[in-house]
């Protein structure tokens, strides 16, 4: 199939509509067989669960066009593994992994010409979503539901690419302790919208959210993983039970060990470290890493060594690392790699 008449060099990280998306039905108790349909639309009851009481969950992940031409998606095994423990905690019914996998590769497959060329910067981003169909009024699970998967062709996350970015320490909290902060629920990011307005209204370009217990030690920002860089070398990660286990950000740790020969552990990491840190990144399935360059801390500037032009140099073999494998230049573990074509 011919690609797409599309400025590929030139996309945001916006919603462009493809042809195809996959729409399975939960209902008496199952899942139907699913179908692909080129209708974009939901029509919901007005008193339907998710409109109500925000019951979704989602995922993200792209796919991608290999420097030998394959089409391919990043370990869609673990945003399976992922979608369902999100579920399990918001009383959905689990889709099966699967058939996650499956319609992971049928949407691909279907919308092939929107999938940006290789070298060209941009990717196929993939939304599955589940959500709540029937009427709910009263507090509870609702008993329908659907599972949706749609794709759309996107540039990267931030604004002008891969470029250090100033992030603030926030005074709201992203999750509560002991609450859903560990899954990919709707109603998460929803609490961080407030905030990032807030933000960039006051020229940062996100927030660095700390745990909402003591609030003394990192957590992450509305939409990604920290990971930063210690003076000798250390690649570390927070740990804790209120953020997202992100993808990116294990896969990160995988390729600081497994193909850089660093140190790399997670931990749990004061704010007060922050300031002696070398390097630091904002990781997820959008941005992949974006580096930081300066975090402000009520009118307390840290700035971090490896400076506001570009990557630190660790940061970016990291980068350079998991995009080539993702790209298909460096070799991948086992299982990481999913081919559509």
């Amino acid at each position: 199939m011919a690609k797409k008449d599309i400025d590929w060099g030139s996309l945001g990280f916006g919603y462009i509509k493809t042809d195809y998306r996959y729409v399975s039905n939960y209902k008496d108790g199952a899942w139907d067989e699913g179908e692909m349909t080129t209708d974009g639309n939901v029509v919901l009851s007005e008193c339907a669960g998710v409109i109500q009481y925000a019951q979704t969950v989602f995922e993200g992940l792209k796919a991608y066009e290999t420097e030998d031409g394959r089409l391919v998606t990043f370990r869609p095994d673990l945003n399976a593994e992922r979608i369902e423990q999100s579920a399990k905690r918001l009383e959905i019914p689990v889709f099966p992994k699967d058939r996650f996998i499956d319609a992971v590769k049928k949407v691909v497959k279907a919308n092939e010409d929107y999938v940006p060329p290789y070298g060209s910067g941009a990717t196929l981003y993939l939304r599955p979503v589940l959500f709540g169909t029937n009427p709910v009024i009263g507090v509870k699970p609702a008993n329908e539901y659907q599972f949706r998967i749609f794709g759309t062709p996107v540039g990267p996350y931030f604004k002008g690419g891969v470029k250090p970015l100033t992030i603030k320490v926030s005074d709201f909290d992203r999750a509560a302790p002991n609450g859903t902060g560990n899954i990919k629920a709707g109603l998460n990011y929803a609490m961080s919208l407030h905030a990032i307005v807030t933000a960039h209204a006051e020229g940062y370009d996100e927030n660095m959210y700390l745990d909402p217990k003591t609030r003394t030690n990192v957590e992450e920002t509305g939409g990604a993983n920290f990971l930063f860089v210690t003076k000798d070398g250390k690649v570390v990660t927070p740990k804790s039970d209120s953020i997202l286990p992100s993808i990116t950000r294990r896969s990160l740790v995988y390729v600081a060990k497994h193909y850089l020969g660093l140190e790399a552990e997670e931990r749990v990491i004061p704010f007060e470290e922050v300031k002696d840190m070398a390097e630091c990144g904002l990781c997820g399935t959008a941005a992949v890493i974006s580096p930081v360059g300066k975090i402000v801390d009520h009118g307390k500037e840290i700035c971090l060594p490896s400076g506001m032009t570009e990557m630190g140099p660790i940061t970016k073999k990291l980068y350079d690392t998991l995009t080539g494998i993702q790209m298909g230049r460096i070799e991948a573990p086992e299982g990481w790699i999913y081919e559509i074509k």
